[in-house]
């Protein structure tokens, strides 16, 4: 989980509003390669529209952001050479809160299906990346199964094998755990923890403190759109210093 000292994602003064309603409110932001960033906050405090920002999925409405380097191209203000979306959810992999896996293709279609289209990788390849994948997240004899058939812990899985198949030099997470079951979270946080000590670069949106504050290497606070607090997990977790912090924290302690 060491940083290295250029980012892979820079934000600077992000915003992001839908009509009147500015959720996002000026994001600065640094994300290095092998960083683990846990995002944690309130309900409403803008977590999920920041990292759906960070691949694209809502387009910022101001600020900048650059991805190796590079610009990404914003509808508001492109830049030559920037990278597009297409390139930049590639790149950046993300796995959401309701698997959103395809019900009529089987799981090793699921995760063959970008590879293919998107990378051009045959068949044959494809497939063996992904039976790799399945082995690695515990489902390779769930290959030929469909999504109605498995558990949310197993889709969770899968979604995230899904994912890790376009080969991202970054993953992120939204609430990943927030659908599933208690019994079954500790599956995919297994996955999750393994990604981090391979010293995958990820962002985490969670409310499993416990889990952040293992695997992070930085934990982000969020509150009215905003970065309030920022720091290391001892400093936001376990040793929290303002009183709105500790307040948010307690309602995770029994």
């Amino acid at each position: 989980m060491t940083a290295t000292t250029d980012p892979v994602i820079r934000l600077e003064g992000l915003r992001k509003s839908f009509g009147s309603l500015e959720v996002l409110k000026g994001i600065d932001l640094e994300l290095h390669r092998g960083e683990v960033l846990s995002v944690i906050g309130p309900s409403g405090s803008g977590k999920s529209t920041l990292i759906r920002c960070l691949n694209l999925m809502e387009e910022p409405t101001a600020g900048t952001f650059a991805f190796q380097g590079r610009p990404v191209s914003l509808k508001f203000r492109a830049k030559a050479p920037a990278i597009g979306a297409g390139e930049l959810r590639r790149r950046v992999g993300m796995v959401f809160q309701h698997f959103n896996l395809f019900p009529h293709l089987s799981v090793l279609e699921n995760i063959t299906k970008g590879p293919r289209i998107v990378l051009g990788e045959s068949r044959e390849d494809a497939e063996a990346h992904a039976m790799q994948l399945l082995s690695e997240v515990g489902l390779a004899d769930k290959a030929a199964a469909y999504p109605a058939h498995l558990s949310g812990g197993q889709k969770q899985r899968v979604a995230i094998a899904r994912a890790l198949a376009l080969r991202p030099e970054v993953m992120l997470f939204d609430e990943p755990t927030s659908a599933l079951d208690p019994e079954l979270v500790g599956e995919v946080l297994a996955v999750v923890r393994r990604l981090a000590q391979d010293g995958m670069t990820m962002v985490l949106v969670t409310h499993e403190m416990g889990f952040a504050a293992d695997v992070a290497s930085r934990v982000i606070f969020m509150e009215n759109g905003a970065i309030a607090e920022q720091g290391s997990p001892e400093e936001i977790l376990r040793a929290p210093k303002s009183e709105r912090l500790k307040g948010f924290l307690s309602r995770f302690h029994s």
